[in-house]
């Protein structure tokens, strides 16, 4: 699927025609120029990125949703009409804005498996070295702190440890208004010094819940519902920036849209048809001490996201990096000129989750170009919602867009390196299935997203179904997608998974044995039906699995925590620690392998060492609820009951699904002669528990609370 980089004068020639007929295009809708931004060293900078907003979304660019605080910003500044990301999800999009570069350059080609690239420079390095005050507050997990673009800022308020359960927030993301606040408050003390501030809000992601009055005013539009909201509530951060007695270069823009059906895509990460990557973008300077008047310009000539940084460089007059890809958007010639500049975008998910066909492609002026097994070419100007794929009869602008692609010598992604379970646990609860699929040596037209979208969002209503605890309905729709694509690893992981919950072991690992042999294997999958088969006492079995996963350098910190717990349960504890310390040299400040140390170490009845490891836990996350349940065994066992009382209630408290914190408390309360006090614990327990690994616990809860007083 890589493309070559070959050009012939065909080509060259074609080049010229495309570029002859931009020029005359711009000619003729007589676009007045406006003023340059001003070049100002000592100001400050305000990223304002918001995730999932669509370009057609905002009041200012006639959309549905009332956003009269970012139609303001946009009547003092620039809007631009054409800007275009380059990845349809989170992680990889904000990359390209912080970097300048493609994913291909920077390295992000997914939500997770990847990292940046060392010694990638960024805006948050930049400036730092220049002596900016700088910090990152961000609202949801796909840019937590652990997936690396921390390089530079001061403070990185994003990482969300305290999400996994019922504490502030129940979904790894916190909403806008409590983002804007930790960023006001911030900014409050930054008087002395210029700074940057990256801000990022995540509400309009699905599921489309919009607070109040904004969920009645658009009733049956929750998504706009959601855009309007996050309006109001960036309404005091850019109140803030023009108060500011220092000017303030604003940038406010998405990292990519929502398909809301479009192309029969309801959200986004599948396609790149412009519902998701098409964005808007305003680019304003405000403050007191500003004297010029409002720009006030609409630009229609095509941006990108790799613009950004070296527009925010050249108005504060610092030299950008060598070889960015992306030109300055501060002086109105260039941003208005009639010069065609290449756009790459891209969706990998696919690749990657399902084993389709990779998805790379082309922006030239209003032509796009979309390379799959399927090619697709649209004339934007014409055909702006993508309904009429011209590629049959425009051999020569695919021709043309094919070069641009070589061009970029956009390799696809390597294969990505595996997440501890907590992290693929919290993007799920996210709407982002997880399965790992290993690249194909050639993808055919059954293998476009295109022929493949309706199994795409079968999987997404499993795990909607899933995460409403809809797991009987959620099974038919896994096993649906296993019947029609049994390649389709992610499909037979989330069905392998809601089995075991259920308490079908067996139907558990037949499935991913199956799943196994019909596709190519993948870390993933082994490990996962290595832990099923640890976990039902055949503890062999799953260590051959799981040792030649293991073996070399390369092991990733998934497989040897999985091997180390097997080592466990099999009475090697030196082999365990020994393969817990080789996670640790990825990871030295993982949180899950230290609970799991401070685990063996108790099991053992090492007790010192045991609560070294679970302090270490917390000090990682001081909202570990393994560590402070571990911690309260211990105090059990040093003859402290009412401490252990406490640290297994502060435990629940945090993660209602640490079932053993939940069985511990219940008991002890019952020890402590306070039945009353256990019961609401052990009905819980016995609600919510899952079969598969708790069967005996819950019966044995059911026999105690029948005989308990009410």
């Amino acid at each position: 699927m890589i493309l070559g980089s070959s050009r012939g004068p065909a080509a060259a020639a074609a080049i010229l025609v495309l570029c002859f007929g931009l020029a005359l295009w711009r000619q003729a809708r007589n676009v007045p120029a406006g003023r340059d931004l001003a070049a100002i060293p000592e100001q400050n900078v305000l990223l304002v990125t918001i995730d999932t907003l669509r370009g057609d979304a905002l009041g200012c660019d006639g959309g549905p949703a009332k956003t009269p605080n970012i139609d303001a910003l946009a009547a003092a500044g620039v809007r631009f009409t054409f800007a275009h990301s380059h990845a349809v999800i989170t992680l990889p999009s904000h990359a390209s804005i912080l970097t300048g570069t493609y994913p291909f350059q920077h390295g992000y080609r997914e939500n997770s498996g990847y990292r940046l690239r060392a010694g990638t420079p960024t805006l948050a390095t930049i400036l730092k070295a220049r002596g900016f005050s700088t910090a990152a507050f961000v609202g949801a997990f796909p840019l937590d702190a652990r997936f690396g673009l921390t390089p530079g800022f001061d403070v990185y308020d994003g990482r969300f440890d305290d999400a996994s359960g019922a504490g502030v927030f129940q979904l790894p993301e916190r909403p806008a208004g409590a983002v804007v606040g930790q960023a006001l408050n911030w900014i409050g003390r930054q008087s002395a010094h210029k700074w940057l501030a990256w801000v990022h809000v995540f509400d309009p992601h699905a599921p489309y819940v919009p607070p109040s009055p904004f969920n009645q005013e658009y009733a049956g539009r929750p998504y706009y519902g959601e855009v309007a909201a996050v309006d109001s509530a960036l309404g005091p951060l850019l109140d803030a920036a023009r108060r500011s007695p220092r000017p303030t270069l604003v940038v406010l823009t998405g990292d990519h849209g929502e398909a809301l059906g479009d192309h029969g895509e309801s959200t986004h990460g599948l396609f790149a048809y412009e519902s998701t990557l098409h964005v808007p973008l305003v680019i304003a300077q405000v403050g007191t001490t500003m004297t010029a008047p409002a720009i006030a310009e609409v630009v229609t000539a095509p941006v990108r996201h790799v613009d950004l940084l070296p527009t925010i460089l050249d108005a504060l007059q610092i030299a950008p990096p060598s070889g960015l890809p992306g030109r300055s958007l501060r002086k109105a010639s260039d941003r208005n000129d009639s010069v065609v500049r290449p756009s790459y975008f891209e969706a990998m998910s696919s690749m990657l989750q399902f084993g389709w066909a990779p998805l790379q492609g082309v922006l030239a002026g209003r032509e796009k170009y979309i390379h799959l097994p399927i090619p697709e070419l649209y004339d934007l100007a014409r055909d702006p919602s993508e309904l009429q794929n011209i590629v049959d009869r425009a051999g020569d602008r695919r021709r043309v867009l094919t070069a641009h692609l070589r061009g970029f010598e956009a390799a696809l992604p390597g294969t990505p390196q595996q997440e501890d379970p907590q992290v693929l646990a919290r993007l799920r609860a996210l709407g982002y299935v997880s399965g790992g699929a290993p690249a194909k040596a050639q993808y055919g037209e059954a293998d476009d997203p295109k022929r493949l979208v309706d199994l795409d969002r079968l999987l997404h209503e499993g795990v909607a179904l899933d995460s409403e605890g809809r797991t009987e309905e959620a099974i038919t729709r896994y096993r649906e997608l296993v019947a029609r694509r049994p390649d389709m690893m992610s499909a037979s992981r989330h069905l392998a998974f809601d089995y075991w919950q259920l308490g079908n072991t067996r139907l558990a690992i037949e499935t991913l044995q199956a799943a196994l042999h019909a596709g190519q294997p993948t870390t993933g999958a082994q490990v996962q039906l290595a832990t099923y088969l640890s976990e039902m006492g055949r503890i062999h079995d799953a260590i051959a699995m799981l040792e030649p996963l293991a073996s070399g350098t390369s092991a990733d910190l998934d497989t040897l925590n999985a091997l180390a717990i097997a080592y466990a349960r099999s009475g090697r504890r030196g082999d365990a620690l020994k393969t817990f310390d080789r996670a640790l040299t990825i990871d030295a400040a993982n949180t899950m392998i230290h609970e799991n140390v401070g685990a063996l170490h108790l099991d053992a009845g090492d007790l010192p060492s045991a609560r070294a490891a679970f302090e270490r836990a917390l000090a990682s996350n001081p909202r570990s609820a393994q560590a402070l349940a571990g911690l309260a065994m211990i105090a059990l066992k040093t003859g402290h009951p009412d401490q252990a009382i406490e640290g297994w209630k502060r435990a629940v408290d945090i993660d209602p699904t640490n079932y053993d914190a939940l069985y511990n408390l219940g008991i002890q309360l019952v020890r402590a002669g306070q039945p009353w006090n256990a019961r609401p614990y052990l009905e819980r327990f016995v609600a919510t528990a899952p079969p598969g690994p708790y069967s005996r616990d819950i019966a044995d809860m059911r026999a105690l609370l029948a005989k308990m007083p009410r």
